[in-house]
C-alpha cells in the first residue's frame, strides 16, 4: 500500500513537471509570435490619394446646414479626421463610441468629420439614433470618389495645411490610433515605420 502511494506521488510529480515544461514552451512561443507580428495598424490601400499629397479642396454643407471645406488649410490650426461610414455597416456602428471618445480626447489638435452618401433621410435617422448631431456629417459621393473609398469604415487624417497625413481602413480603436501615430511619426502607415526599422537593423 505504501509503495503504491509513493509510486503514484512520483508519477503525479512527473506529470506536473511535464505540464509546467509544456506551459513554459507555449509562453515562449507566444512571446516570439507577438514580437514578430508587432502592433496592428489600419490597413493602407494602394488606390486613392497618397500620403503627403495635398487633398483637393472641396466645399460642402453638412446635414446641419453648416458650410465647411475639406482639404483647405485650417483657420483653427487643427488637423481633420475624415471618417467614411454607412448606416448599414455593422462595424461602423460599433466604432462610433471610439470616434466620439477620440474626438473629445484629441480635440486640442483634431476635428472630426463624418462622411457618406445616399438617402438624406436615412442618414438623418442614423444621426439622431446614434447621437451624432454635434459632429459635422456630410453626404457627398464626389468626396468618397476623391479618396477612392471602396470599403468601410475608412478614415483619413488631413493636417492643418490640407495635406493627407494618414489613411486606411479602421475596424477598432487600435487601428484608429495607429493613424494618429503614423501622422506623429511622419509615415504613411505604422507598418511602413516598423518595416523601415527592421531594415535598419537586419538580423545577422
Amino acid at each position: 500500500m505504501l509503495r503504491a502511494l509513493i509510486v503514484s506521488n512520483i508519477v503525479l510529480w512527473l506529470l506536473v513537471l511535464g505540464l509546467a515544461a509544456v506551459i513554459l514552451a507555449l509562453v515562449r512561443q507566444i512571446g516570439v509570435l507577438h514580437e514578430r507580428m508587432g502592433p496592428a495598424g489600419a490597413l493602407l490601400l494602394k488606390r486613392g490619394l497618397k500620403v503627403g499629397e495635398p487633398v483637393p479642396a472641396m466645399a460642402l454643407t453638412d446635414l446641419g446646414g453648416h458650410s465647411l471645406t475639406i482639404g483647405a488649410p485650417s483657420d483653427r490650426g487643427r488637423s481633420t479626421l475624415l471618417v467614411f461610414l454607412s448606416p448599414t455597416c455593422p462595424v461602423c456602428k460599433v466604432l462610433l463610441p471610439v470616434l466620439k471618445s477620440s474626438r473629445a480626447d484629441e480635440s486640442a489638435w483634431l476635428e472630426l468629420i463624418l462622411a457618406s452618401d445616399g438617402s438624406e433621410d436615412e442618414h438623418r435617422n442614423f444621426v439622431a439614433a446614434n447621437g451624432l448631431r454635434e459632429i459635422p456629417y456630410v453626404l457627398s459621393s464626389e468626396l468618397g470618389m476623391s479618396f477612392q473609398v471602396e470599403r468601410l469604415p475608412f478614415a483619413a487624417i488631413i493636417d492643418e495645411h490640407g495635406i493627407l497625413r494618414a489613411r486606411g481602413l479602421i475596424n477598432s480603436r487600435e487601428h484608429l490610433e495607429s493613424l494618429f501615430e503614423a501622422k506623429r511619426l511622419g509615415v504613411a502607415s505604422l507598418q511602413e515605420y516598423l518595416e523601415s526599422g527592421a531594415n535598419l537593423h537586419p538580423k545577422l
